[in-house]
């Protein structure tokens, strides 16, 4: 019995640990300068959002492919902001969809553009309307 439990718990500590430095190789590329965009807000006044955008690299070696194809992807996401109802904008829920459209097609750019996705996660660590 005593035999199974340090069987299980060395099993679980190489586990744990191949885990923790598999989860080590990721890298995150920020956008510089944060985004500033407009939107259409009602009665066609325009609103804008100052949003700062990190991408959550799988492997901290596709760094530079990331960061080669930035104006691209900084592109995307400035335009699917700006297609954007002011209630989306304004409300949290609605900036989730917003972050799993931009995460898709930045997934899909850097896909077409490098024959892989490239990103785990695409974040919004800053997100100011008006």
């Amino acid at each position: 019995m005593l035999k199974r439990f340090i069987l299980l718990f060395i099993t679980l500590i190489s586990f744990t640990y191949v885990n923790q430095a598999k989860a080590a190789d990721y890298a995150y590329f920020g956008f510089e300068p944060e985004i500033i965009t407009n939107y259409v807000a009602v009665k066609k006044k325009m609103g804008y959002v100052r949003l700062t955008v990190e991408l959550m690299i799988e492997d901290s070696s596709n760094y530079e492919a990331v960061e080669h194809h930035s104006p691209l992807l900084r592109d995307a996401i400035i335009d699917i902001i700006g297609q954007q109802p002011e209630a989306k904008i304004k409300s949290i829920n609605g900036r989730h969809e917003i972050q799993k459209l931009c995460e898709d097609q930045v997934r899909s750019l850097l896909t077409k553009e490098t024959g892989q996705p490239l990103i785990k996660k695409l974040l919004f660590t800053q997100w100011l309307d008006n």
